[in-house]
């Protein structure tokens, strides 16, 4: 038997499986409990697809086995053009009928009422897809793929083809549909049919679009979230900027204490620096209560608004523009800035005319990234936004709130998706058609001039006065846990980590009885899971960007990167409305959380891995191939080792975004899956600023320790081969003559 009917042989028993020994639906126990095993057969939940077709009146099933079976007779075919086609059609058909057929057949029977006036009305519905479905239409993806390369596509590599199919499944299931599905809800009704007036009267909504604030009243939440995410990705790209030249042209001290700096937002919950400034700043904060003991300053309230939320959003993507334009700053070339002065350009002149204009594709890219951070932050609008809700937070009361309107919701989405996507798209025409590279072939040496006077003053009167500001909001976040009740009583005491952290021993047993055990364990058990899988999907598809050519490969990536341009706060909403029913109904399980996270997280992976191979030559590749090893074995044994840094950053960045990320995260959470981000959330509406801090702080010591570990599983890459130090062996003593001859 040749690899091709082994692989055939193994979709098909797969295949067989799903049909026979799987329950074909949904399981409200899930499907990892095993409590199904013992009822398969007489349970209608439990039943698999075949005893599901005969004995539970679900005939439309029919239609699947037989596609099946019509599969498994063309692997009784030779191999050749016949068999391959056929192959292709029924698989073919096999997928398209499962997605159909489970659109159209819902809890109550038929979906679409036209369905129910052609056919008439079926005595049952069907619950959402389960195991056995999922594996069924996996096994039709896999014998499609199997017949593209026995056609030659892609050179006739089933792995290349079948990894190809599968995450275009992949990516089509979990960031097309979900968004395609909230543009559907927007316009049904309540039934499900068709009642655009919820769109049209939620578009013309005065409290989203008026221009109040021109006439000394207050923006509608649109201009009032695109204004502040302007000017947060304005003050963070600045700040970035700042922190990136101070760290390369200029002689400050310690400059790796002040990377450090930067580098620790990132790792913090969004909303803990709400928090530190409401600490700091709110009516019973340090800075309001010495203002008003030394002056006699009333205690205000103007924290809470645009205000508070530009202060926090700006020291939490700071840290993210500042490691985008780093790289950007150092690889400006040096012998540019030379040429420029030898012919007599003043350092000021060098820096506008030839070094900032490099920077460009930085600068906007950090632009980009800050503003799309601003639009979709949740956490420092909750905390600090007040009576000025944006977009985000406007969303969430839409779906949570008393008002229940998702119609409203998926239009707020809406907006929020096309600003970002308007700022992605003029990124991209400013950015294109131009040349910024710098870094050729050729040595380039020197060094990078230092910066104009009055801008390296300037520099460093931006980033100490912030850097000594983001030390003291650190500081109030480590001290705020510690304390008995701030502003009300200073004394310090452990009980808010008792509190959130308690262990006891009752009957000789560990009890974990602190509040935060639950989420915290469920977080780092999701966290776990998801951060692996990102970077395998993220790597295997930067692989097969960088080393196929394909028909549709930038279309393909620029569907992997539009995950990244949707707020996190769409994404939520958009994956409540899709998977909320049946085809897919995964909402309040962990599946849902591990796919958001793996798929909003992976082109970080993606980019990182593209960049990483492309210093690799490909000839590596071609002479593992010429040697006889397969694409999965030259992926495994020969590129994988020489991208451990990669391997590295996906992990470090796929884990921490896990714990620290909550706009979306907020709208998938359920009882028994509830995030840490989350639960802290609910901590700060209750006023337990102390448990809501201990616990941030237990989190940041967490993900520390975690990195560590990565880094250290990861390894370090080997390039070349080191040369250990070897003892010369004492060679024997040469004889020596003597009066008696030869010693």
């Amino acid at each position: 038997m040749n690899a091709n009917n082994r692989r055939l042989v193994g979709a098909l028993l797969a295949g067989a499986l799903a049909l026979t020994l799987l329950p074909w639906y949904s399981l409200e126990s899930g499907f990892f409990s095993g409590g199904w095993i013992l009822s398969l057969w007489s349970d209608a939940a439990n039943a698999p697809a075949l005893w599901q077709m005969v004995a539970f009146q679900h005939p439309w099933l029919a239609v699947t086995v037989a596609l099946y079976l019509l599969c498994a007779a063309c692997g009784l075919l030779a191999p050749g053009g016949i068999r391959s086609r056929l192959l292709l059609l029924f698989s073919a058909l096999g997928v398209l009928f499962l997605i159909v057929e489970g659109h159209a057949i819902g809890y109550s029977g038929w979906s679409w009422l036209w369905l129910e006036n052609q056919f008439g009305a079926l005595q049952q519905g069907q619950p959402a897809m389960g195991a056995g479905a999922l594996l069924m239409l996996t096994t039709f993806l896999l014998l499609f793929s199997f017949a593209l390369a026995e056609r030659g596509v892609l050179k006739g590599d089933a792995f290349v083809v079948a990894s190809l199919v599968l995450l275009t499944a992949l990516v089509s299931v979990f960031v097309l549909y979900p968004v395609l599905s909230m543009f559907v809800v927007s316009v049904q009704d309540v039934d499900g049919s068709f009642n655009p007036n919820g769109l049209i009267s939620n578009i013309q909504d005065p409290s989203i679009w008026s221009f109040g604030c021109l006439t000394g009243g207050t923006c509608g939440t649109a201009w009032r979230t695109l204004w502040l995410a302007l000017m947060t990705a304005s003050g963070a790209t600045l700040l970035g900027l700042a922190f990136a030249l101070a760290a390369t042209r200029t002689p400050l001290p310690m400059k790796k204490a002040l990377r450090m700096l930067t580098i620790l937002p990132i790792i913090t919950p969004p909303f803990v620096i709400g928090l530190a400034l409401i600490l700091l700043f709110g009516r019973s904060g340090v800075v309001t209560e010495h203002l008003a003991a030394l002056f006699g300053i009333e205690p205000g309230r103007w924290l809470y608004g645009l205000t508070g939320i530009w202060i926090a959003q700006v020291l939490s993507f700071t840290p993210i523009a500042f490691l985008v334009l780093i790289g950007v700053v150092e690889g400006v070339s040096p012998s540019l800035e030379e040429a420029s002065q030898t012919l007599r350009a003043d350092r000021w002149r060098t820096f506008t005319h030839i070094s900032l204009p490099l920077m460009a594709p930085g600068l906007a890219n950090a632009f980009l990234i800050s503003f799309i951070e601003s639009m979709a932050d949740f956490g420092n609008p909750m905390v600090l936004g007040g009576s000025h809700g944006v977009l985000s937070t406007e969303i969430f009361f839409s779906v949570v709130g008393a008002q229940n309107d998702p119609s409203r919701a998926a239009v707020l989405a809406m907006i929020l998706l096309c600003f970002t996507l308007a700022a992605f798209i003029l990124q991209r025409l400013w950015l294109g058609g131009k040349n910024f590279a710098t870094v050729t072939g050729k040595g380039d040496g020197g060094n990078h001039g230092q910066l104009p006077r009055a801008l390296r003053y300037g520099v460093y009167g931006m980033v100490l006065p912030w850097g000594l500001f983001t030390l003291v909001i650190y500081g109030m976040i480590l001290v705020g846990g510690f304390v008995q009740s701030w502003g009300l009583n200073d004394t310090l005491t452990l009980e808010h980590y008792i509190r959130a952290f308690r262990i006891t021993f009752t009957d000789g047993h560990l009890l974990w009885s602190g509040v935060a055990w639950n989420s915290f364990w469920t977080t780092l058990e999701i966290a776990l899971i998801a951060a692996p899988l990102t970077a395998i999907v993220g790597l295997l598809t930067a692989w097969l960007i960088v080393r196929q050519k394909f028909a549709g490969r930038q279309t393909f990536e620029f569907l992997l990167m539009l995950s990244f341009a949707i707020p996190g706060t769409v994404i939520g909403v958009s994956y409540v409305m899709a998977y909320n029913l049946p085809p897919l109904e995964i909402t309040g399980t962990a599946m849902i959380l591990i796919a958001c996270f793996v798929f909003r997280n992976m082109p970080v992976g993606v980019r990182g891995g593209i960049a990483a191979m492309s210093q690799l030559d490909k000839s590596l590749d071609e002479a593992s191939l010429t040697l006889g090893a397969n694409s999965f074995r030259t992926l495994r044994k020969v590129v994988l080792p020489l991208l451990k840094p990669a391997i590295s950053a996906a992990l470090v960045y796929a884990f921490v975004r896990a714990i620290t990320s909550i706009s979306a995260v907020i709208f998938l959470v359920s009882a028994q899956y509830n995030m840490a981000t989350s639960y802290i959330v609910g901590l700060v509406e209750n006023g337990e600023y102390g448990v809501a801090i201990a616990y941030s702080t237990v989190l940041i010591v967490v993900m520390l320790l975690v990195i560590g570990v990565f880094q250290w599983l990861v390894g370090e890459r080997r390039l070349r081969r080191v040369a250990r130090p070897v003892e010369a062996a004492t060679p024997p003593a040469a004889p020596s003559l003597t009066q008696e001859g030869v010693v």
